[in-house]
């Protein structure tokens, strides 16, 4: 008998660009035929939409399908879809005070929308009738893990909760949204709105003549000519401390940083903090869970907050012990220039890069002379993705940008059918919040017969009008970094688009864009991109040797901060109801932040945390999927260290190795258990020496291919 499925009432008409499908290649938004007045009527109708498609849902007289019932919820919100994704890619990008009032605005009630979905008890009973019959029913792989992850969504956010507490439940959504909006806002504003102003050139001896021009210039846009000014970037560290001579000067800028949004100044985070504990430690314990942590890791390939910190805390005694040793380096070194103090964290890059060059003979300005940024991405991200996996790409110009700095291109796979469209924003401005990231317009789907149109966005400073746009090794690494992501999109094999690409743990999504880091100093990668932009020479073998060798100095920073960033969300999320409601006020928020990072065991007066509490945007902004999940990058980093060994075993840049990525890992999306994932990769269980081994922390080799060590960190899969 053929399946009743005419609704009780039609599903509402859009109206307005995003009531349907672009028409342009690929779907890609027509920006030239959007502006600020279509986001609020558009996100409306798209609520009103859904809202009536999952009506017709329960509606239905048709006893529950999979078709009728779970695909048929992946298909609605198409157009809620269309214009969040444009308007969440624009407010990171290039936002306006328009879009962040439309934010302010719109959040919660995205936020109370998906709640009415999730909790809805009757849609609920149709999807968990579907899920009691699995066992009987013939599905895909695919169509399995739909199931289970629309049955486990809804269970965890509250499907199974009584009638109060999902009422309870969607209240704190409701006021979580908004306050973590707020505070992504009062942090960029605390980043980009708040420059450190210095009187005279003296100050910055030691900065470059662009440099020095740049501060000149936006201190006379902030309405104080004749001055300097610095913006502030997005992590404690700021980059132009390693070159500034002026030691009050550097210590001016690196405290500006510190205390940004502390309270210091005008702008003051705190407080949002103390209410986003509160209200998640409240949920948590409304799911019987004793901490935000442990209700928020239940998909993780990680098992459990006690199983991150357990990973972490092998790295303690080494880390410890090398902050302690590296700072005597870099005091001997300060004594050696004359100096009469100890290491402070504004000093430490600039006497670690002193070391370095004598060491290493490494300079970073002669570095970037071989890294000019069009060369980086088309001789160098390309010429990989070329390599490993057979990709074209082509610039266009004819396609609209939501901002003049942004390049386009069209992706070919090896076959030379299209395969998606990619955008890349490398540029800093004040419109643009800090770090980098990489995310879709259009997801990959079959349901939808899509591919992917997928963005990269930087935060590199811009050269001057008519200077070469070099840029540093750090951003170099950047770059193949978040086309790591790119490529998990573009190879995106799925049907259902909430399964297609990144759309992965928050403990796995990290790793394939990591292990491309890993070709940027492959010697035929860098020969291809690494010339110098005046005289065309490529890059000496013995400067990238020393590079490389360099890069295993100064990890007690440079790995350290990340190390403290990670223990210090998850201390903020290891809080109970009780505890975190204690914490009620700004100055609680400082000295509960004081006594988590004091009893990690690392230099953190020496080497604090990379994000503190105050503009830690990804633990505490919206979205903040990387609650309590901080340590993703260090989990992910020890997947990658042993991939990278799988590579340079098996052949290193080859299409066969590029293919076998392909197939076991950047094609299954979240398709599969992430344990059974990486081992059809690699055929054994990651071993986390090899990272170890890499930042320098430990000595030896590690164990062999396959081989069990003291090291040896067996896979965790996904609930």
């Amino acid at each position: 008998m053929a399946e009743a499925s005419t609704p009780a009432s039609p599903i509402p008409e859009g109206t307005g660009y995003f009531a349907s499908d672009s028409t342009l290649p690929f779907h890609a938004p027509d920006f030239t035929k959007i502006s600020e007045d279509d986001y609020v009527p558009a996100f409306e109708q798209g609520m009103n939409i859904q809202r009536a498609e999952v009506q017709a849902i329960i509606d239905n007289p048709a006893a529950p399908t999979l078709e009728n019932t779970i695909v048929a919820l992946e298909k609605s919100g198409q157009m809620l879809g269309r214009v969040a994704t444009v308007f969440f890619a624009l407010t990171g990008s290039n936002t306006t005070d328009r879009l962040d009032d439309i934010n302010t605005e719109i959040s919660p009630k995205l936020t109370a929308h998906g709640d009415a979905i999730s909790l809805n008890p009757e849609l609920f009973a149709r999807v968990k009738a579907v899920y009691d019959k699995r066992a009987t029913m013939r599905m895909t792989a695919e169509d399995a893990k739909l199931l289970d992850e629309t049955y486990e969504g809804m269970v965890h956010a509250g499907a199974l909760l009584n009638d109060a507490q999902r009422e309870r439940v969607k209240a704190i959504n409701t006021e979580l949204s908004s306050v973590t909006t707020e505070f992504g806002q009062r942090a960029r504003n605390a980043m980009a709105e708040q420059p450190v102003f210095f009187d005279n050139r003296a100050e910055l001896a030691g900065l470059s003549e662009a440099d020095i021009k740049a501060a000149a210039d936006l201190a006379t846009e902030k309405g104080q000519p004749g001055k300097f000014a610095i913006a502030l970037q997005n992590t404690t560290q700021q980059p132009l401390l390693p070159a500034m001579e002026n030691r009050a000067a550097r210590e001016k800028l690196f405290k500006a940083s510190y205390h940004r949004a502390d309270g210091t100044t005008a702008i003051d985070t705190r407080d949002l903090v103390a209410k986003i504990a509160t209200l998640r430690a409240e949920k948590a314990a409304l799911f019987g869970e004793p901490d935000w942590a442990s209700y928020t890791m239940y998909d993780r390939m990680v098992e459990s907050p006690q199983a991150a910190l357990d990973f972490m805390g092998q790295m303690v005694p080494a880390l410890a012990a090398t902050q302690q040793r590296e700072a005597g380096v870099l005091n001997e070194k300060i004594r050696a220039e004359g100096g009469n103090f100890d290491v402070q964290p504004w000093d430490w890059y600039r006497f670690a890069n002193m070391v370095k060059a004598e060491r290493y003979e490494v300079d970073d300005d002669e570095v970037m002379q071989y890294f000019q940024l069009d060369k980086v991405l088309e001789d160098g991200v390309f010429f990989m993705a070329n390599k490993l996996y057979g990709l074209s790409f082509e610039r266009r110009t004819d396609l609209p940008v939501y901002h003049p700095d942004v390049w386009v291109y069209t992706v070919r796979d090896a076959d030379g059918s299209d395969l998606g469209i990619f955008y890349f924003d490398p540029f800093q401005r004040p419109s643009k919040r800090g770090g980098a990231w990489m995310s879709n317009f259009v997801d990959q789907s079959y349901l939808w017969d899509k591919k992917p149109a997928i963005y990269n966005v930087l935060n590199i400073p811009k050269a001057p009008a008519g200077e070469p746009q070099l840029v540093s090794f750090d951003w170099v690494n950047t770059t193949f970094h978040e086309f790591g992501h790119a490529l998990h999109g573009f190879f995106a094999d799925q049907k259902y688009p909430s399964l297609s690409g990144t759309a992965t743990a928050r403990d796995f999504v990290e790793y394939p864009s990591q292990v491309h880091e890993m070709w940027m100093t492959y010697p035929e990668v860098l020969q291809n991109y690494a010339k110098h932009y005046r005289t065309g020479e490529t890059i000496p073998a013995e400067l990238v040797e020393k590079i490389e060798a360099a890069s295993k100095f100064n990890q007690g920073y440079d790995f350290g901060e990340v190390v403290e960033a990670a223990l210090l969300d998850m201390k903020w999320h290891a809080l109970s109801a009780e505890q975190a409601a204690a914490i009620d006020t700004p100055q609680e928020v400082s000295d509960y932040q004081a006594r988590a990072l004091s009893d990690l065991g690392l230099e953190v007066a020496l080497v604090p945390p990379r994000y503190r509490t105050s503009y830690f945007n990804h633990i505490f902004s919206s979205p903040s999927g990387y609650s309590a999940g901080y340590y993703s990058y260090l989990w992910t980093q020890m997947l990658d260290h042993d991939s990278r060994n799988w590579f340079r075993q098996n052949g290193g840049l080859t299409r066969a190795n590029g293919d076998h990525y392909r197939k076991t890992v950047l094609s299954r999306g979240g398709t599969m258990d992430y344990g059974e994932m990486y081992r059809n990769f690699a055929g054994r269980d990651p071993n986390v020496r090899y990272m170890l081994e890499a930042l320098g922390l430990v000595a030896g080799e590690g164990a062999a291919d396959g081989e069990a060590s003291d090291g040896a960190v067996p896979a965790q899969t996904a609930e």
